[in-house]
C-alpha cells in the first residue's frame, strides 16, 4: 500500500517518466523513421554496439525478448547492411553479431542525441543528479550495482 502522503509525488514521478521517455526517444525515432525503422531496431543497434561479437542468444537475454520478436527486426538490420552476422569460430551454430561501418555511424548518431539530453539534464540537476538518477534507474530495473543492463555473458 502506498503512503497517501507520498501519492501526489509518486503520481508526478510516473507522469514525468512518461513525458521524459517520450522526449528521450523523439530524436532517434525521427532518424529511424526515415529508414523505416523503430525503437526495437535502435535497441538492437545499441546493444550490439556495446557488445561486439554478441551471440544471438546473448542478445535475446539482454533485450529480454523472444526469438520471434528479434527475428524480423534483426533480419531487416542485416538486409540494410547495418548488422553483420558470422559463425562462431568454435561452434558454427552460434551466430556472432557486429555492426557494419554504416551501423556504427547510425548507432552513434542515435545515441549521441540521447547522451546530449542526459548530459544537459544532469548538468541542470546539480552535482548529485547523475548518481541519484542512476540509483533510481537501477532500483527500477531490479539491479543493485554495476552496468545499466544484464551482462552479455
Amino acid at each position: 500500500m502506498v503512503d497517501p502522503k507520498s501519492e501526489p509525488q509518486l503520481r508526478a514521478a510516473i507522469e514525468l517518466l512518461y513525458f521524459a521517455y517520450r522526449a528521450f526517444t523523439a530524436g532517434p525515432d525521427r532518424m529511424l523513421a526515415q529508414r523505416g525503422l523503430g525503437r526495437v531496431h535502435h535497441r538492437i543497434l545499441y546493444f550490439v554496439a556495446r557488445n561486439p561479437g554478441v551471440s544471438v542468444k546473448q542478445l535475446l537475454e539482454i533485450l529480454a525478448i523472444t526469438k520471434q520478436a528479434l527475428h524480423l527486426p534483426l533480419r531487416q538490420l542485416q538486409s540494410m547492411g547495418l548488422v553483420e552476422a558470422a559463425s562462431d569460430e568454435r561452434d558454427a551454430r552460434v551466430r556472432r553479431l557486429r555492426l557494419s561501418a554504416e551501423g556504427v555511424r547510425l548507432e552513434a548518431r542515435l545515441t549521441a542525441t540521447q547522451m546530449k539530453q542526459l548530459e544537459e539534464a544532469f548538468s541542470r540537476g546539480g552535482a548529485d543528479a547523475m548518481d541519484g538518477w542512476l540509483a533510481v534507474m537501477r532500483a527500477l530495473a531490479g539491479q543493485s550495482t554495476g552496468d545499466a543492463g544484464p551482462p552479455a555473458s
